[in-house]
Formats: C-alpha cells, structure tokens, sequence
C-alpha cells in the first residue's frame, strides 16, 4: 500500500503503510506531536523524504481514530476537466459554444472558503438558500431541493512562496506535499441563482469533505502519464508537456457505485494550478487546499456530478434497492473512493429551521 499521511484524532501525525497498517509518528520527531500535518509540510521536501525512511519506526496503532489531516490555509476549487465544463456548458447553453472563451487558455477558479472544510465522515446538513425556482417571478428562501456532490482530487501546499513572486512552472511542483480526495458539496439551486456576476458563493461555502489521508507526490510517481494535447498551445507560463496521474475514482450513492472517472480525465495539471495560482503575485501557504473541480470522463458512467449523471433532473439515477436520485435527499450516504488516496464518507442531515 502507498505510504500516506494522517492525523490521529487526538493528535499526533501517523502513517499508513504497506498492508494498511497505521503508525504513530510523534515519537519519532517533534514535528509529528501535533494536530495536523502543517509543521511536518513546512519543513519542506528534504525533511519529507528523510521523514520516509523512517516511518516504520512508529508505533502500530490499532483501529485508530482520524481526524482532519492539515490546516487549511486558503482554499481554491478549481474547474479542470475538460468533460464536466462542456457537459455543464451544453446542459446551460444548450444553442451556444459550450466552453466560455476563456476555459481552454486558463485554469479557471475560484477562493472557497477554508474554515468549511471538514474530514471524511463529518454530517453534512442540507443548507439553505436563496433560490429562484423556473417559472418564478421572485426569489424565496429556504432549504436547497437540489443538494449535490463532486468528485474532485485536492493537492496540499507543503512550501509556501512569497508574496509578489510567481512561481515559475517548472518548479511549482516543488510546493506541492500531496496529494487527496475532495467532494465539494454544492446547493445547486441556490448556486444558480447567486452566481451571476461574481461566481459561487453560499451553494457552495457550507462543506468541502477532504479524506483522511494525504498521499505525498513522491509516492505518485509511477502513476503520473502523458496527458493529450491542449488546444491552443497554452501561454508560456502554463506551457509544459501535458501529463495527469492516473488514479481510478468511484462514486458510490446509498450504497450503489453510480461513478467511475479517473484523474487522467484532467485537462490542466496542479503545476499549471499553481503557476496560474501565483501568476500575479499571490503567494501560496503551507496548508493551502488545491482541488481541481469535478472530474468527469467522456462516458456517461464516468461523470462525477449528479447534475451530470442525473442530466440536470431529467434523467434519474436508479440505485440497487429500486429508488432514484436525481439529487440528494436527507438521509442519503456519498462514498468517494480513489486508491491509493482512500476515501471521503458523508451523510446528509436535514437542514436547520431559520
């Protein structure tokens, strides 16, 4: 099994190693006495790769408790993969170009919110919203009727930059700690009601779930491809030989797999993130959350959105046990699995009366 990274729920930075046993770390260095991985990031890639060669010094921990892995500093979503852009532009824009201009040149983003975002497991209550349903004159407010979920992979930032220096693409990996799962919960309705002209606000500020493990980019070497060409050829600080690892992704709704993708389906890499990231001068923190926006294959089956698998509502998903889906409803359990990033669990709970 691929060496991965976590935080034991009372503290103390563990490993999970070959044959998926864990390994309390916070002996072996004061860096690993701690609630999240951030001191151990800071320290930068010689101390992680020192730090692997010593991992099965730890002590064995039995069924151990995770908690969140890493502080999160800043968090950006970004909107990566080629499929879900164009199968949410021809679901919108149904008579019109379904990528915007802009989508092919730039990784497109947006800043989420970081006190929000919480471990594999955590209850995510249903939020609620402002929202304008077809055919109304006026908006009303109340719980969201179309709760969503999205596959996305997420890249933790180990080494910070400074501010008013971009990092160069050549060397953006070499911020980068690891690697992780994501599901970026979204209140579709309220989303589409809100975004126009700023982008996503509150349908998606309530809860990003991240998995418990974070795998390190050293240990992703082997699964990292070529990736197909992009088109036009990008500016020169985006420019570089197009690549994507390839991880398998899973999708599964109430016990159902619904989904399976792949990272490989991304269009623009995390060094192409992050150079687009810094380009103007921002700087990256050590615990700044990556993640790359839906992932969605060309098939049918390998979209990674229930607004796409549902065809907006117009399509519902069928799970075994008989009933449909076309959104979320209460009650409803989401399994996000990829190997070796582990998996990120969430139930719906219902919303709080305002």
């Amino acid at each position: 099994m691929t060496l991965a990274y976590g935080v034991l729920h009372g503290g103390g930075v563990c490993a999970r190693v070959d044959g998926g046993r864990v390994l309390d770390l916070s002996e072996l260095d004061p860096v690993f006495a701690s609630s999240s991985l951030n001191r151990f990031m800071a320290r930068g890639r010689e101390f992680w790769e020192e730090s692997s060669d010593r991992v099965n010094d730890g002590n064995e921990v039995e069924a151990p408790a995770l908690g969140m892995p890493f502080e999160v500093a800043d968090y950006v979503d970004f909107y990566s993969s080629l499929e879900h852009a164009t199968n949410l532009g021809r679901m919108f824009r149904p008579d019109a170009e379904p990528l915007l201009p802009n989508w092919r040149h730039l990784p497109v983003g947006y800043h989420g919110r970081a006190g929000t975002v919480v471990p594999s497991g955590t209850p995510v209550r249903r939020p609620s919203g402002q929202r304008r349903p077809p055919g109304a004159d006026t908006p009303s407010f109340g719980p969201s009727v179309r709760l969503d979920i999205e596959l996305e992979a997420g890249f933790v930032i180990g080494t910070p930059s400074r501010m008013g220096e971009p990092v160069p693409i050549e060397r953006a990996l070499d911020h980068v700690f690891g690697m992780l799962l994501v599901n970026d919960w979204s209140a579709r309705d309220v989303q589409a009601w809100e975004y126009q002209p700023l982008g996503p606000f509150l349908g998606k500020s309530f809860a990003t779930s991240v998995s418990h493990w974070v795998v390190p980019l050293s240990e992703l070497a082997q699964r990292r491809v070529a990736a197909g060409p992009q088109q036009p050829e990008p500016l020169p600080y985006l420019r570089e030989q197009p690549w994507a690892f390839d991880i398998p992704l899973e999708v599964e709704l109430n016990g159902t797999v619904v989904s399976r993708s792949n990272t490989r389906h991304l269009y623009w890499s995390v060094a192409q993130q992050v150079a687009h990231l810094t380009a103007n001068g921002a700087s990256l923190r050590t615990g700044d959350l990556l993640a790359t926006g839906t992932i969605s294959g060309p098939e049918r089956h390998g979209r990674g959105s229930l607004i796409e698998l549902s065809w907006n509502g117009e399509a519902p998903i069928e799970l075994a046990d008989g009933s449909t889906r076309t959104f979320l409803e209460d009650g409803d359990e989401v399994v996000l699995r990829g190997e070796p990033l582990g998996e990120v669990r969430g139930r719906i709970d219902p919303a709080q009366r305002v």
